[in-house]
């Protein structure tokens, strides 16, 4: 089957930097994507060359097996079945939402004009807003007709470069995901740039992580959550912290938390250290355990309490709580390992760039 969006051996530079390097990823057909990671990896100079807007040092961009851009030669944007929506939305303030959204059918007869907008005002349900400026609506009703105007023309492939990134955190991961259901309907593409993982994880299928204009790993947010192929991910996606250990026999892991079970460690020999993969949710407060620690710090959400946890090496480790159970920083209380997926990394190897290698 041919790939929705493929890119393959992607290089980007600003001379004398090199930005994306060596970068290659396939969107299964009509998929909701994002490229994840913090600010300066890339993510954004990858989407504008997607776009068209920046050229491709090296490899080649498709979309739906069209060929997009090589390096010597680029389809122009506005060939491209691709829309764009911008961290700053870049509504005209002198045009009313109905006139916004409209703006890009210029080719478009009045009926069918007509038509599409009062389409889209019912997808985005702001139906009763259309004679509105953008200064009379909110900052998410804006958001929506930045969405509408974007999907006017009915693109292929609809990229989004931050722009939920100005709402508060409860805002944008709700309009994540309105904006994830308005494209299945569509029937569009999506591709999302973002330095939130919670963001990530409510709007897209496929999220890769990208760090020095490298694409660590391309996955479900499942996978790079309980199995991250790289340290970085590890330490980007989620919280956890990295508990020393030794290889047992069996593929077993010897900690200071008691023996961890699972596939045997690649590479590594019985007796070898290692660093253990240990999440929030990994850590099981139980009152009957024998093993003990103390609690350094509590940050209450609600729900739930997250525990900063002293061990008696003076090592950390985290621990989510249901908030029922509320103790003091100073307290200790009988925790336990519940760990269904093993990560475990070699203890001082990395792999050229600073970040520890998974075994």
């Amino acid at each position: 089957m041919t790939p929705f969006l493929d890119l393959l051996d992607i290089d980007l530079a600003y001379p004398p930097r090199r930005v994306v390097e060596d970068l290659s990823l396939r969107m299964s057909c009509a998929g909701i994507g994002c490229l994840l990671g913090p600010s300066g990896c890339g993510k954004t100079t990858l989407l504008r060359a997607i776009a068209g807007f920046e050229p491709v040092r090296r490899g080649s961009i498709r979309l739906e097996g069209v060929e997009l851009s090589r390096p010597d030669w680029s389809l122009p944007p506005e060939r491209r079945r691709i829309g764009m929506m911008f961290q700053d939305l870049a509504l005209f303030p002198h045009l009313t939402v109905t006139d916004n959204i409209a703006f890009g059918l210029r080719n478009w007869t009045a009926e069918e004009r007509r038509a599409r907008v009062r389409d889209l005002l019912r997808l985005i349900g702001l139906e009763d807003l259309a004679k509105r400026y953008p200064h009379q609506i909110s900052g998410g009703q804006q958001q929506r007709v930045a969405l509408a105007r974007a999907l006017a023309p009915r693109p292929r492939l609809l990229l989004l470069d931050e722009p939920f990134s100005s709402l508060d955190v409860t805002l944008r991961e709700g309009l994540a995901r309105e904006v994830r259901a308005i494209l299945l309907q569509e029937g569009t593409g999506g591709l999302l740039v973002s330095h939130d993982q919670f963001e990530a994880f409510a709007f897209a299928d496929e999220i890769g992580v990208l760090d020095e204009g490298r694409l660590l790993q391309w996955d479900s947010a499942y996978n790079l959550y309980h199995r991250p192929v790289d340290r970085f991910v590890a330490n980007f996606i989620g919280q956890g912290v990295l508990l020393v250990g030794r290889v047992g026999e069996g593929g077993s892991v010897d900690t200071e938390l008691g023996r961890i079970h699972g596939e045997p460690p690649a590479g590594c020999a019985p007796g070898a250290l290692v660093e253990v993969l240990v999440r929030p949710d990994d850590v099981v407060h139980d009152d009957a355990s024998p093993l003990r620690a103390e609690i350094v710090e509590r940050v209450f959400r609600g729900a739930e309490f997250l525990y900063t946890l002293k061990l008696s090496s003076g090592a950390r480790l985290l621990c989510l709580t249901p908030s029922h159970h509320n103790h003091a920083p100073g307290q200790c209380i009988g925790i336990r390992l519940d760990i269904d997926h093993l990560v475990v990394f070699r203890r001082g190897d990395d792999d050229g760039r600073g970040h520890k290698v998974p075994v």
